[in-house]
């Protein structure tokens, strides 16, 4: 039997970093919100206190933090052609699970997308022409520009005191700093962490090739910083346990340290831990979402949450899944590209060089989620395309994220994986080794997208969300050109050998840990005919509806997407509680 509760005004699905901004916002804005966490509440005092939190098998192995699988999980196959099996572990994506979400357990870089990457389709038909883009590369523009969401980056950068240093300050041009980012209306509120020695030998080399070096912005602080919410961030100790982990020291930003000291105190607000959300119950007559059903995982016991506002905030995957299993929206389907729900899933690219260098002490063991440096010359369209075979782009750093040593382990191609000859090989190289790595974009393709899938179902029996992708041609070749620019920065670093980065000509893989950057699904967009959510992140067919996070991403840029992901949800914020709440019908015409 299901429990019909009193409506509130507003229910957050997540409690992640959208969940939380939206939450502040709209508490800040007198609503009574609601919060449904399917985990279970966490807080860093209580559940991320050293030394405890530094347990790399509970946290980087077993991941304790992380979505667990036997409950929920996607399905996996490459075209459309094959038979979807579950993902019974996760590997190439972690997504996080309990209060702060992802949040908790991200690296914390903190990069700003490009300004074209807002208007990739437009762009690309004005420099290249529309005939250049390949009717099977379904990029798409944003809908709203990079102009508009600068304000709203600035105020992620100040929640989280991230650290960095400006390359392009009110329109001028700053040494040091990333010159080719969309001008900035402030610098970061942290100076940059300090770099790491693979970093600075990484700058160095590239800068004799003629690129532009520049600290990763990292969500890490490098001093004590006080956020406009009154929580403080202590300064990062360089402990190496960012990704995978909650923050001992209270350094890393996550909505736990940022905003939840605030949140979780305000009477406007409740959160309810391990409560799985079932359903949105949906009124297509009225064009609304009446309220969710949702099951508390610890009794099984399930409730209906009315409620006149919905917020959905959940991760790319569950935030498809609601929409396709309460039917809102027409499920894109990929053979005649019609449809919008689950329409341009995308991912990331990714490619690395290993470099050794027997003369340099690395000292791994001295990390953060970034304290490194990075190159965007080849990232987004900072170059021309003409002539290459693909669009799309690349960021390049070198930043040791920490020296755990169970995970990092540096050995020469061809060691035994066992064994004398390994012992020898890590005790030698375990100083002396790191990667560069490659972030690549992932531009969406005509088949490449989510769906139910017809023979599997989650704890709450709900059908699984079922992942069609694959790499692309543009991807393989994309990822090519940006990793042999990779290899050009290894070699100048004269180092003692390396490794080629491994071939793009194979199929993704799910077993190897490559970036949870997942996008797409609910993508936002100017037209109801070939997006989910409108300009302002409002669903086309209900009105009442607001769907957050990556999954509302046309395409995937070469960057990780938190910033852009929590700009988006300051964005619409600010629509809801200064447009929204005045007059609660559609904020763009259709």
């Amino acid at each position: 039997m299901t429990v019909k509760l009193k409506e509130v005004d507003v229910v957050v699905v997540g409690m992640g970093w959208t969940g939380s901004i939206l939450a502040r916002e709209l508490t800040k804005a007198g609503l009574h919100v609601v919060g449904l966490e399917r985990g279970p509440r966490r807080t860093s005092e209580e559940d991320f206190a050293p030394p405890s939190i530094r347990d790399e098998l509970k946290y980087a192995i077993r991941l304790a933090l992380i979505q667990d699988a036997q409950r929920e999980t996607v399905t996996m196959r490459h075209s459309p052609s094959e038979t979807a099996l579950p993902i019974r572990r996760l590997g190439a994506f972690l997504p996080g699970s309990g209060l702060g979400g992802s949040g908790v357990v991200w690296n914390g870089i903190t990069s700003r997308f490009l300004p074209s990457d807002f208007e990739l389709r437009g762009h690309l038909t004005q420099r290249y022409g529309r005939a250049a883009i390949p009717s099977d590369l379904a990029v798409a523009d944003f809908g709203v520009t990079y102009a508009e969401l600068e304000p709203f980056y600035d105020r992620f950068e100040k929640l989280c005191g991230v650290s960095g240093k400006a390359g392009n300050l009110r329109g001028r041009q700053i040494a040091g700093g990333n010159i080719f980012e969309g001008e900035r209306s402030d610098d970061y509120p942290n100076k940059p962490l300090v770099t790491s020695k693979p970093g600075t030998l990484f700058a160095r080399a590239a800068a004799e090739l003629g690129y532009h070096p520049f600290p990763v912005p990292s969500a890490n602080a490098s001093a004590a910083y006080t956020n406009p919410e009154g929580a403080t961030l202590n300064a990062c100790e360089y402990c190496g346990h960012c990704d995978r982990f909650g923050c001992a020291v209270n350094a890393k930003a996550s909505p736990n340290s940022t905003l939840h000291p605030v949140l979780l105190q305000d009477p406007n607000f409740e959160l309810r831990d391990h409560a799985a959300v079932k359903q949105l119950v949906y009124d297509r007559a009225v064009r609304k979402v009446r309220s969710v059903r949702y099951v508390d995982v610890r009794t099984g016991a399930e409730y209906e949450q009315p409620a006149g506002l919905v917020l959905l905030c959940a991760y790319v995957f569950n935030n498809a899944l609601l929409m396709l299993h309460s039917g809102i929206g027409a499920p894109y389907d990929p053979a005649t590209a019609k449809g919008v729900v689950g329409k341009n899933y995308c991912y990331q690219t990714t490619s690395r060089v290993q470099v050794f260098m027997e003369d340099e002490e690395i000292n791994p063991f001295m990390a953060s989620g970034v304290n490194g440096m990075a190159i965007d010359d080849v990232n987004g369209d900072n170059f021309d395309h003409s002539g290459l075979g693909f669009f799309g782009g690349a960021m390049i750093f070198c930043s040791p994220a920490s020296g755990r040593p169970i995970m990092i382990r540096p050995v020469p191609p061809g060691t035994p994986r066992w064994g004398a000859a390994w012992k020898q090989a890590t005790a030698k190289w375990y100083n002396h080794s790191f990667f560069i790595n490659v972030s690549g974009a992932s531009y969406a393709h005509r088949h490449s997208h989510l769906d139910l899938d017809p023979n599997y179902r989650d704890a709450l029996g709900r059908p699984l969300i079922r992942m069609t992708y694959d790499f692309q041609e543009n991807d393989r070749t994309l990822v090519a050109h940006a990793a042999g620019v990779a290899v050009k920065i290894a070699q100048a670093m004269n180092p003692t050998m390396m490794t080629a980065p491994p071939a793009q000509r194979g199929s993704f893989h799910t077993v190897p840990y490559q970036s949870t950057h997942n996008t797409g699904g609910t993508i936002m967009g100017s037209d109801p005919g070939s997006s989910v959510v409108n300009r302002y992140l409002q669903s086309w067919d209900a009105d009442n509806l607001f769907v957050m996070g990556a999954s509302t991403f046309p395409q995937n840029a070469g960057y990780a997407p938190t910033a852009t992901v929590a700009a988006l949800a300051y964005w619409s914020a600010h629509a809801i509680t200064t447009q929204y709440l005045k007059n609660q019908g559609p904020l763009v015409d259709a």
